[in-house]
């Protein structure tokens, strides 16, 4: 039986995703895990977008009112 070196080392656990880290130790579900988490913070992205555009359209239909 071949010993392992790092066997001591603890398994680094990455909470978060971290843009081109290196995805090759990840199980399946682990990167299941990781698709699911970015899907919702696009989502969440996506929300606060559509809250400013309609803050900003919002804003400036009021000031346009003021225009004549």
């Amino acid at each position: 039986m071949a010993l392992d070196p790092f066997a001591d080392e603890p398994r680094r656990i990455v909470s978060g995703h971290e843009i081109g880290q290196d995805l090759s130790m990840l199980s399946i579900d682990e990167l299941d895990e990781r698709v699911e988490m970015l899907e919702r913070e696009i989502s969440r992205l996506k929300e606060a977008r559509a809250k400013k555009e309609n803050s900003m359209a919002a804003a400036s239909a009021f000031f346009k009112l003021g225009q004549a």
